[in-house]
């Protein structure tokens, strides 16, 4: 959320509000309401039922999130979707009662096992991934602020590519 704040304009910074951080700026000829919640993922549909009792509509409201079940590096915007067990979800489910509200999934895959998660889900990355960490970041600020300023179909045909396989989407063993 801080690498997004850098790219939106008339940002004047974070300010705490009841369970949330929340700054206000610009994001092309749109203004954006950027939120930080300051509880676990897994309650933050009590954020989302503060917005939506300030008139903020579900379809308004990106969701970004990491996703276990992306490779890591992913990024994957979609209009609407399922829970897939995410519990953060999950409580924004049914907070807005539809899951017609915007996300876009970070991957931090691939996942352990089920009984494995939630240690994986807390852990580190490896040495590796964190070598990749603010390309990811930079590459999830910049897509967020595409769909805001440009719209969700935009940013989804510019980004929902980024971090793939370029081998998996050749659909050949070729090195591209």
């Amino acid at each position: 959320m801080d690498a997004l704040a850098k790219r939106v304009g008339r940002f004047a910074g974070f300010r705490r509000d009841g369970g949330s951080l929340r700054g206000e700026g610009r994001a092309g000829r749109h203004k954006v309401l950027l939120v930080k919640p300051q509880e676990y993922m897994n309650r933050s549909g009590a954020t989302v039922r503060a917005l939506l009792a300030e008139g903020w509509v579900a379809p308004e409201i990106l969701v970004i999130y990491d996703d276990v079940y992306l490779p890591f590096g992913t990024l994957r915007v979609r209009a609407r979707g399922g829970t897939a067990g995410h519990q953060g979800l999950e409580s924004i489910l049914d907070a807005t009662g539809s899951e017609e509200f915007p996300r876009l999934r970070i991957g931090v895959g691939p996942a352990p096992p089920s009984e494995e998660l939630p240690e994986y889900v807390l852990g580190r990355f490896s040495e590796e991934e964190r070598a990749g960490v603010p390309r990811v970041i930079e590459a999830a600020a910049d897509c967020a602020f595409d769909a805001a300023a440009e719209g969700l179909t935009q940013a989804m045909n510019r980004w929902n590519r980024f971090g793939r396989d370029t081998t998996e989407e050749r659909g050949d063993d070729e090195t591209v």
